[in-house]
């Protein structure tokens, strides 16, 4: 590959001649924005424990009141992009979100798009446009963009929810913004809540009209998909994986982001292939180990995924989980930036 020529081998003079103008020279970064081969990603395989997470966050909730926060949030910052960019991934934002008895976080929108995965309590609801989602774990509750949503809580414990966004993308275009709102109102319509979506290939009717909207399937309760995946996985092989879909269209349920769910199957190995997009997971159920690899090179191992811990890993890289455990399944959320990908046309996926 021939070398190109640096920065420092030009005159000063002629350097600052091109910055009076607002200009630079490109062959002195080609190579780094547009490496040989294979990006180089600055996402960095990262592991976040939830038993450092918590403790934290519940003195977060001692120290600040909810009036104070709005939303109260501890962000999951990838070292990779910098503690201060707020990203985990290139278009994934994570954060861990807490919200006490008796609490109420008040109506906003905003434009990124956002999804809920409970992670622990119940008693908490979101309501999005007037539908009210009771908030139990493993549930995935969406706030799109655009959509007024709000927080309350008539529980007795904590409850805590991961939050994924596709704020980093939404900010990089300098785009996003959020609207205070008032209090919602609760549909009464049932062809209008996820509820109405009971059967996989069945959608609501009434007097042979159907309700369609762009999201009509807002909460995706964790029962229905565990039966699901469990299901899958009766019927041959012992790992299963789902995607969350649109059901009116059979899209991915967000513009951006793609979420899954994977069953891993007592003592069993599961290899996602490498692809260009971020990964992120999340364990609801069990545990497993997490390993990656480079096409070409030995594995990495990043760790024990155990009970509500989250992890993300940089794209093109091979990934490696595997059940420890020879009597339970685990089970896993997963999010990525595929959808986002595929629409940019560059989604691609390698051995």
């Amino acid at each position: 590959m021939t070398d190109l020529g640096r920065l420092d081998d030009l005159p000063q003079a002629y350097v600052d001649a091109l910055r009076a103008h607002n200009l630079l020279p490109l062959w002195p970064s080609l190579r780094a924005v547009m490496p040989a081969d294979r990006p180089s990603p600055r996402t960095a395989a990262t592991l976040w424990r939830y038993s450092d997470i918590r403790p934290l966050l519940i003195e977060a909730g001692r120290l600040t009141p909810i009036e104070k926060a709005e939303r109260r949030v501890l962000v999951l910052a990838n070292p990779g992009h910098g503690l201060d960019r707020m990203q985990a991934s290139p278009s994934m934002y994570l954060g861990m979100q807490l919200l006490l008895p008796g609490e109420w976080a008040p109506a906003h929108r905003h434009t990124p798009n956002a999804v809920r995965m409970v992670v622990e309590g119940d008693g908490a609801y979101t309501t999005v446009e007037g539908e009210r989602c009771e908030m139990k774990r493993g549930d995935l509750i969406l706030t799109p963009t655009g959509l007024w949503h709000e927080h309350g809580h008539e529980g007795k414990a904590p409850v805590v929810w991961l939050d994924v966004l596709d704020l980093p993308l939404v900010y990089y275009l300098e785009t996003s913004y959020h609207e205070a709102g008032p209090t919602q109102v609760a549909n009464k319509n049932p062809l209008r809540r996820s509820s109405a979506y009971h059967a996989s290939g069945l959608a609501p009717t009434k007097y042979l009209k159907r309700h369609t909207s762009q999201y009509p399937m807002l909460h995706y309760a964790y029962e229905k998909t565990r039966q699901s995946l469990d299901r899958l996985a009766s019927q041959g092989e012992a790992n299963a994986l789902l995607t969350f879909i649109n059901p009116e269209t059979g899209s991915d349920a967000l513009q951006m982001l793609g979420f899954y769910a994977l069953r891993i199957g007592p003592g069993q190995h599961c290899r996602l292939p490498a692809q260009s997009s971020a990964m992120v997971m999340h364990a609801i159920e069990g545990c497993c180990d997490v390993g990656w690899s480079i096409a070409g090179q030995s594995e990495t191992n990043l760790g024990r995924l155990d009970l509500a811990d989250t992890a993300c890993l940089p794209g093109y890289v091979s990934i490696h989980l595997s059940n420890p455990n020879a009597d339970e399944a685990c089970y896993l959320f997963l999010a990525d930036e595929s959808p986002l990908h595929r629409k940019l046309g560059l989604h691609e996926t390698r051995a």
